[in-house]
């Protein structure tokens, strides 16, 4: 007679250099608990907490997780080193199993009730801050009402609560980052701006962070800006850009002279671009490269940047002139905001500088009939501008979650391409590795217009936009809404966000 052994299958080991962290589950359970035990809040699936952890047999430890995150449990065999590297990221460098002594001290509200004082709103404000850099949020905002105040992130261009906290809580939150900012904490009742750094874990990366208050009805309303101070992430394959595009684009950024023009709405990532073309120029390249921001997003080593201040001493017209007697190679300007800065940036170009800067229009065409609206000659215009790039940003689709279905006649009939109808597209669902959100960051949407010797023709002949983009049409230009469809059916964002991102003409 045989008999069967029954084998337990060991659980397959979860690697969290893999794996996105909610810090709005991360940080509710102490530092202590979570350092001593080994064990890591990962995000919510379908009203789960995922739980990494080391033991899944050490029911206490896991009892005492509940009750801190107050949801159901799944807890996931862990990675034993990536673990630790989770750990260190969330609350420094530590060794497992083990504590760190002077961990810092996360803030617990419960019942409304919170510990006040010095000590609670510094928790507090380091909280924010961590959950923020964790998310990789752009902007935190503390909006206040009648008895509460709401918490928020803006995380991939959608601001999604983080926590709402006591009404009691205000006052010493904004007074802690007023101190930061080097604001006046006795002034309430008009908007004030401030800026602080800080740096981010054992690598010590540096975050600039810009502070602005606002005065309403419940009192003052607060939003920081985070700007990451490392560059090294910023590149032109990062962007999203095709490899036709990506090409015309580096040809643009290696000439000697002329305009290059990035188009777009606030958010749409006109900044990162920029950064990214003079990091690959200076690489490649090399030169004088010179910047006149407001305010300075990113410091890029051997670039001399200049912040246009709020006061006008140095005003991007003013900083502009000074600019040209530095011998520059090349110049980013960011922002083209009057007649007489566009009239010092063509001539700026047409002088022997490769002149890099933005405007706002809804398309790469439209720079051109933008320039000529404020005064410039159309002859200038055609001699200078080397390209135009409209752009937008979408999220990025998690590709291990995302889920098929067939698009729909109307969906295909406001991309006015109704052949598409039933074509597969996907739609955001959740998992580990994008915190249950379905969202992996975002990407870019491009429109290139090069200027060729046919095209500066045209527009010294006065066409019109759609004259500009017709005989270009023809020969393959690509419109924003065509980039999206494209990255839409390769899966790489939804429908929906590229229809909410474009405009079909």
């Amino acid at each position: 007679m045989n008999t069967a052994v029954a084998v337990r299958e060991e659980p397959e080991l979860l690697n969290l250099d893999e794996v996105r962290i909610d810090p709005a589950w991360a940080l509710r359970v102490p530092a202590s608990l979570a350092l001593r035990k080994s064990v890591l809040p990962l995000s919510s699936l379908n009203g789960v907490v995922q739980v990494a952890c080391l033991n899944l047999d050490d029911a206490p430890m896991l009892q005492t997780v509940e009750r801190y995150v107050e949801h159901p449990l799944h807890p996931l065999l862990a990675e034993r080193e990536s673990l630790r590297r989770a750990l260190t990221r969330i609350f420094g460098a530590v060794s497992i199993p083990g504590s760190v002594p002077g961990t810092p001290m996360r803030l617990r509200v419960r019942d409304g009730r919170a510990n006040d004082g010095d000590e609670g709103s510094v928790a507090l404000s380091d909280e924010l801050m961590q959950a923020a850099l964790l998310r990789g949020a752009s902007d935190i905002h503390i909006d206040p009402s009648e008895r509460q105040v709401r918490i928020r992130l803006r995380v991939d261009g959608e601001l999604e609560t983080y926590r709402d906290l006591p009404g009691d809580l205000h006052h010493g939150l904004i007074s802690r980052f007023k101190v930061l900012g080097e604001l006046d904490i006795a002034e309430k009742r008009a908007p004030q701006d401030g800026r602080f750094t800080v740096s981010v874990g054992a690598s010590g990366q540096r975050v600039d962070v810009r502070v602005a208050t606002l005065p309403t009805k419940h009192g003052e309303r607060m939003t920081l800006r985070l700007l990451a101070l490392d560059t090294s992430g910023i590149t032109l394959e990062g962007l999203g850009m095709s490899p036709h595009d990506l090409d015309i684009f580096e040809q643009a950024v290696a000439r000697p002279h002329g305009l290059v023009l990035l188009t777009g709405p606030t958010g749409s990532g006109k900044s990162t671009t920029l950064y990214a073309a003079l990091k690959h120029r200076l690489a490649a390249i090399g030169g004088n490269f010179i910047t006149i921001e407001d305010p300075i997003e990113y410091e890029i080593p051997g670039v001399a940047q200049v912040e246009v201040d709020s006061v006008d001493k140095v005003s991007f017209r003013k900083a502009l002139r000074s600019v040209l007697r530095h011998d520059p190679d090349v110049i980013m300007i960011g922002e083209i905001r009057d007649p007489e800065t566009a009239d010092v940036a063509l001539k700026s170009a047409l002088t022997g500088h490769l002149v890099f800067s933005t405007l706002h229009t809804n398309s790469a065409a439209g720079v051109v009939t933008r320039l000529i609206d404020m005064g410039l000659q159309r002859y200038l215009v055609a001699a200078t501008l080397r390209l135009a790039v409209a752009q937008r940003l979408v999220r990025r689709l998690c590709p291990r979650c995302r889920v098929a279905r067939p698009m729909t006649a109307a969906e295909a009939a406001i991309l006015q391409r109704p052949e598409l109808a039933g074509s597969t597209v996907y739609e955001p669902r959740g998992c580990l590795h994008c915190a249950g959100r379905g969202i992996v960051g975002r990407l870019g949407l491009f429109e290139l217009l090069p200027m060729d010797e046919a095209l500066s023709g045209a527009v010294t002949r006065g066409a019109s936009e759609a004259e500009l983009i017709e005989p270009l049409r023809k020969n393959g230009l690509r419109l924003l809404h065509d980039d999206g469809i494209e990255k839409a059916l390769a899966g790489e964002t939804t429908i929906q966000d590229v229809l909410s991102a474009v405009t079909v003409w």
